[in-house]
């Protein structure tokens, strides 16, 4: 018999991973010599530890038990990430993207350790990955990148094997490194009982949402990628003016949906609950007559919070993108990204689609059975369980890939250099030892456009130092940013506090580009003007 030590965070830790093992355990444990593994500081339910044997991860893997890991982008996972270098086992990915957890075991700490960083993203990236961490040198880190680079290639190339929960997924996984052994597997999905009218109704009049009014429902964490904010916008339109939304989940500092809506002026009408118990949760979706389950961009996750509000037979709308291209047309309603990324535009395209489809109750009723019968065929439990098992024993004796080869340089493209003059003013009666504030002028005269900071990738940073001609050393000042885009024949003036040495020197102002590193590596100057 297959002979499995599960390791993951396991109930009564607050994430969608334990609540997935919860049920799951059960028919693997019918299916296998089934073991527990406690992570270190994470506690195991007592119900859970009666009725399974539970091991530290001293123990993992003792007696040729082969390790199970459940790998989530999140910190909780730090435990299942090191016994999963350690010891090669079958790794069930539940988030394509680890990027996220990179950065918070390693610049999240303070005081933060960029060497680790760019060390695992060379590692997983090769020189792209070294390049895209120099800006984390100034302390950012942009959306791009995080998903750009999914810092994932070193953990998975020292596993037997890999399982994740759409094709979509193999099909990215198999893109990126084709020596990988994956499989797909169905999640575990409990089919629980159909939504309960009343519960609903209770919630709605505990709210004070008149009596048929519309209501829509988003679930879970609420991070901007979930486009909740698009929905807010969209509630300000006209065709959904006696629309109400309801968000049970816990919103991220990086999305203000309070204060969006009091900006709009539909306070009244946008019910934020933050987290609840499951028990509330039902509750909220039983309110709901359409939910919505948006992701752009995505880390490649398969929803389990979506497939449980699929459970329960309530129709839902997600993005046309990614692994959600995987589910029928007749089980979801899948509506197409903004093109332009333009909240405003995109809210009006939201808000024509959800007023259809809150007009026609018939089309909603019909969505939800079908979103219940695909939950009931495709992520039975026990289905899920028979999968994992027969790709746990296909995969306990297979040698892991082992370390990715090298990612050389190309050679350097063809690049439009910035032209550009460097002037420094206010140096008349600056004596040697003193400390002033140079004015600074940085001329475009080249034919592209300097992009500022606040752009993102290809944004621009300036690196300034005074260099000591006589072998005095180097002073330099923190990153200076530039504020706005810089056209062709214009100029960026700004202010450098510095001291001057004894004798002659050279003012330094090196452009970096953000998640791109060093203008220089792709042919750019460094502007240089004596001092």
């Amino acid at each position: 018999m297959l002979r499995l030590d599960y390791v993951s965070p396991l109930p009564p830790t607050r994430t969608g991973i334990a609540d997935y093992s919860a049920d799951l355990l059960p028919h693997l444990a019918a299916r296998c010599d089934l073991r527990l593994v406690a992570l270190p500081g994470q506690p195991v339910d007592p119900r859970l530890a009666a009725r399974w044997p539970t091991v530290s991860t001293a123990e993992l893997g003792a007696g040729d038990r082969l390790p199970l890991y459940q790998m989530g982008n999140n910190e909780l996972h730090e435990p299942v990430w090191e016994a999963a270098r350690r010891l090669p086992g079958v790794l069930v990915l539940h988030d394509l993207v680890l990027h996220h957890f990179l950065l918070g075991r390693t610049l999240g700490r303070p005081p933060g350790d960029l060497a680790a960083y760019r060390a695992q993203l060379a590692d997983d990236h090769g020189w792209v990955g070294a390049a895209s961490a120099a800006p984390a040198r100034w302390g950012v880190v942009g959306t791009a990148v995080q998903f750009a680079l999914p810092a994932r290639r070193t953990l998975l190339r020292g596993q037997r094997g890999v399982l994740v929960h759409s094709a979509w997924a193999v099909d990215e996984l198999r893109g990126d490194d084709p020596e990988l052994r994956v499989r797909a597997v169905p999640m575990a999905v409990p089919l629980p009982p159909p939504v309960d009218p009343a519960a609903g109704s209770a919630l709605r009049a505990r709210l004070g949402i008149p009596e048929g009014a519309p209501v829509l429902g988003s679930f879970g964490f609420q991070t901007p990628m979930k486009r909740t904010h698009v929905a807010v916008r969209a509630l300000a339109t006209p065709e959904l003016a006696h629309v109400h939304l309801i968000v049970a989940g816990e919103v991220s500092p990086h999305v203000d949906l309070a204060g969006l809506a009091r900006k709009l002026g539909v306070t009244d009408r946008v019910h934020l609950l933050g987290y609840v118990a499951f028990d509330e949760l039902e509750r909220a979706i039983a309110a709901s007559d359409l939910c919505l389950n948006l992701r752009h961009p995505t880390a490649g996750e398969t929803s389990a919070s979506l497939l449980r509000i699929l459970a329960v037979g309530r129709p839902t709308v997600v993005s046309e993108y990614a692994q959600f291209r995987d589910l029928p047309d007749a089980a979801v309603v899948k509506v197409p990204l903004a093109v332009d990324g333009d909240p405003a535009s995109e809210a009006a395209a939201m808000a024509s689609r959800l007023a259809a489809l809150l007009a026609a109750p018939e089309t909603l009723r019909r969505l939800g059975q079908a979103a219940r019968e695909h939950v009931a065929r495709e992520h039975d439990p026990a289905r899920a369980a028979a999968a994992v098992v027969d790709a746990c024993r296909d995969l306990a004796t297979a040698a892991p890939p082992g370390p990715a080869p090298a990612r050389e340089r190309p050679p350097r493209p063809p690049f439009a250099a910035p032209a550009g003059e460097l002037a420094i003013e206010t140096l008349d009666g600056w004596a040697p030892g003193q400390r002033r504030a140079l004015r600074v002028r940085l001329r475009n005269t080249g034919d592209g456009l300097w992009l500022a900071t606040r752009r993102g990738l290809g944004g621009t940073v300036l690196r300034v130092e005074l260099v000591d001609e006589d072998g005095g050393g180097v002073e330099t000042l923190p990153w200076i940013e530039m504020p706005r885009d810089v056209e062709p024949g214009g100029e960026h003036v700004f202010t450098a506090a510095l001291r001057r040495p004894l004798g002659a020197a050279t003012l330094k102002v090196t452009p970096y580009l953000l998640e791109m590193g060093d203008a220089c590596v792709y042919g750019g100057p460094a502007f240089a003007g004596a001092v």
